[in-house]
């Protein structure tokens, strides 16, 4: 079989060159900062901007802080997936076991198609650096088409770590093979 290309290889040649990320960061405490004048102490967004920096397909285009709110989360899904230039949406906050910890009961129902693997591999790489605290995440990704548009969401917590290091190890390595396949003309 000397010569022959992987599939998933073909497809990762055939992916986005561009592809534009959202990054919304679901904090009540980070959004009354902003709210009262304050200079936000989120450390996510910019450690985000810093990751990406070098990245030449992947520009952060969009991002937002809210508050830990069913309403709020819904508007700005809303918001974002009517913007035809974003890509894929990433949520920190709002996957963990607390009574505010929301998010993924708010968008979890509305994905169409989960991306269970991703959860799954999270965790093991959360495992590996926080230990079995790892168990307590709810990370999950999906598709979520709105009039024909397709876009990839993510879930993760709150930690600016767990962000890094998702987008380090799973999105920045197959984001453009997702887009590809959800949006490859069959």
């Amino acid at each position: 079989m000397k010569g022959k290309k992987k599939v998933h290889e073909q497809h990762k040649r055939q992916a986005p060159k561009e592809i534009n990320l959202a990054l919304i960061v679901v904090s009540t405490c980070r959004y009354n900062e902003i709210k009262t004048g304050k200079k936000t102490t989120d450390k996510t967004i910019p450690k985000v901007k810093r990751l990406l920096k070098d990245n030449l397909s992947i520009s952060l285009t969009f991002t937002s802080i809210i508050p830990d709110s069913e309403e709020y989360i819904n508007n700005i899904l809303t918001e974002v997936m009517k913007d035809n230039k974003i890509d894929s949406i990433i949520f920190s906050g709002g996957t963990g076991l607390s009574q505010k910890d929301i998010t993924y009961e708010t968008i979890e129902p509305r994905l169409e198609k989960k991306f269970d693997g991703f959860g799954e591999l999270f965790r093991h790489l959360s495992y590996n650096e926080i230990g079995t605290s790892a168990m307590l995440s709810r990370a999950t990704a999906g598709l979520l088409r709105i009039k024909k548009q397709n876009k990839v969401i993510f879930l993760l917590p709150g930690s600016p770590n767990a962000v890094r290091l998702a987008l380090q190890h799973i999105i920045i390595p197959e984001l453009g093979h997702i887009l590809y396949l959800i949006n490859k003309k069959e």
